[in-house]
């Protein structure tokens, strides 16, 4: 992590503390570095705003408020910087092997079935390339994927996954990754969104395109004249550029199929849909337990009673907003920042008082992701 994501992490967790802000500041300073979330920048500056402005604080905090603000902009001064002088062109070798690279894929927690998908795509993808070689007939299906399934089931990190092998059995030249929205392939001009579209698809050229809720492209199809013009360059590039190009588009199961049919002849540049499960309680606690692991904190056997309820209601009353591997990560954030905010208070902290997470870390978590309706994290404490 560069030394201006740090400043900005880690100054947005004092303000948080220090302004009982419930992991609100965190998790806004998080998705700006993560998700490059302009929503999270806008409301991190209002938040800023609010505590400089707020006759309450003392002036101690005040400060802390201004140089998190000071610690934002650095932070988009360095990406700006970063995106100016990088090359479209680079792209980093990835240093794994095939082997390395299979390994980390099955080592997913849960989503047998995409896996099982993936690694037989990869063997007839080998084979083929093997009897072109051999001159023997092999089949002209494009690589192009559709991966489909509700937030946070694994879809990106299998997409960059597949970019990285597809490039060491020979089948891009590249192998880089390119994720864009819709805003990054629609311009606000009539005749600007060709040019665009095909700006992203120069980028892309040896590596993989992954287009996120692709669906959007397409939602206001009546009033869109700009969609329809995006999603005209985007069927001909899969088609001109199939054989160095991996395009994988992604989003929720129903809104995809309604984009297929938005176009007669976008359907038939996807040879593979791959349907992403929900995670079951198991996997969703294996995952926050794999995150204590490689952070070096671990969960009491207490907390993890608890934890496990939580997770079955959230999975038992699913929420339209519910996200998988996103909301394990929020958990722990917030189960995270709750340790620190009681540790800070101990005298002289032990090892094991700095590494275990306990039911009352838990207890504190004003957990505004839950998707229990009826009942608080304190209630099935």
């Amino acid at each position: 992590m560069n030394k201006y994501k740090g400043a900005l992490l880690n100054n947005a967790s004092k303000l948080d503390a220090i302004t009982d802000s419930c992991g609100e500041i965190t998790n806004l300073a998080s998705s700006i570095i993560e998700n490059d979330s302009k929503t999270a920048t806008i409301h991190l500056l209002k938040k800023i705003y609010e505590v400089m402005n707020n006759q309450k604080y003392k002036i101690e905090i005040k400060r802390m408020a201004q140089l998190l603000n000071s610690n934002l902009i650095e932070y988009y001064g360095y990406t700006a910087l970063q995106n100016v002088c990088k090359s479209d062109t680079e792209t980093l070798e990835d240093p794994r092997t095939l082997e390395e690279l299979l390994d980390e894929l099955n080592a997913l927690i849960g989503l047998q079935t995409v896996k099982a998908k993936v690694s037989e795509l990869i063997a007839y993808q080998k084979v083929q390339k093997l009897r072109r070689e051999n001159n023997l007939y092999s089949s002209k299906n494009t690589l192009h994927l559709a991966f489909t399934g509700n937030p946070g089931t694994g879809k990106t990190t299998v997409a960059r996954i597949v970019g990285y092998i597809y490039k060491q059995i020979g089948l891009l030249s590249k192998g880089h990754f390119v994720e864009v929205s819709r805003t990054d392939l629609i311009a606000g001009y009539q005749g600007q969104t060709a040019l665009k579209v095909k700006s992203v698809i120069e980028k892309s050229k040896g590596g993989v395109l992954f287009i996120d809720e692709a669906y959007s492209i397409t939602e206001n199809d009546h009033s869109d004249s700009y969609g329809r013009e995006c999603l005209t360059e985007l069927t001909k590039a899969l088609e001109d550029y199939r054989d160095d190009l991996v395009v994988i588009v992604a989003g929720y199961t129903e809104p995809m199929r309604k984009f297929f049919e938005s176009n007669p002849g976008l359907k038939s540049r996807f040879n593979t849909f791959i349907e992403f499960p929900d995670y079951a309680v198991e996997e969703m606690e294996k995952i926050l337990i794999s995150m204590c692991d490689n952070n070096d904190y671990v969960l009491d056997e207490n907390v993890l009673v608890v934890i496990r309820i939580f997770l079955d209601e959230c999975i038992a009353k699913k929420h339209e907003n519910f996200s998988n591997g996103r909301l394990v990560r929020n958990l722990y954030d917030d189960l995270v920042l709750n340790h620190a905010r009681r540790v800070v208070n101990i005298e002289n902290p032990t090892k094991n008082d700095l590494a275990t997470i306990i039911n009352y870390d838990f207890k504190a978590v004003s957990y505004k992701h839950s998707m229990i309706q009826e009942h608080t994290p304190e209630d099935i404490v």
